[in-house]
């Protein structure tokens, strides 16, 4: 059958050869799902000076529902759900001023991790100003003892292994 193309975007695969993949990513239904998945991440500012600048969709005001969903050009946002996105904006708006001012971050963002992580690593970094020396080398549990090991696996006895005096030097 030959390999497969899966589109994440779509959800979809199809026969992976040249043509057919530059057909479907240069395809309507694709560049669509594609513009639909990166919506998602969009900023809420972005999202809000979009959304004013459209019209009110009658169809979905009406009925709830709209035939072009997420491509209709007017917005489906009610006045509720601008309010509540607008909030958004300036709550994110506030608490981007409070850290350029250097106040505290708001408890819950990334930030406030991260500063967070920092500081308690150069707390313990502080705290071991001494290098840790490493533990001697013990065989778990269980492990033959190290007489019972071939001599491939066996450590050198202190002053070296034994040369034999066929191979020493003259």
């Amino acid at each position: 059958m030959g390999k497969r193309y899966f589109c994440d975007y779509c959800d979809r695969s199809f026969q992976d050869n040249l043509h057919n993949r530059k057909k479907h990513l240069n395809g309507v239904q694709h560049l669509r799902a594609k513009r639909v998945w990166y919506d998602l991440f969009r900023d809420a500012a972005a999202i809000l000076q979009e959304e004013q600048t459209k019209k009110p969709c009658r169809k979905f005001l009406q009925t709830g529902q709209c035939d072009f969903g997420s491509n209709c050009r007017f917005s489906h946002m009610t006045e509720q759900d601008l309010e509540k996105l607008s909030a958004q904006v300036q709550g994110e708006q506030r608490s981007k001023e409070l850290r350029q001012e250097g106040a505290d971050v708001l408890p819950g963002t990334i930030e406030d991790w991260l500063e967070k992580r920092a500081k308690r690593l150069s707390a313990a970094q502080s705290n071991s100003a001494l290098p840790e020396k490493p533990a001697p080398f013990q065989y778990p549990p269980g492990w033959p003892p190290v007489q019972d090991l071939p001599p491939s696996l066996q450590a050198p006895p202190p002053g070296g292994w034994p040369v034999p005096p066929n191979l020493q030097w003259g």
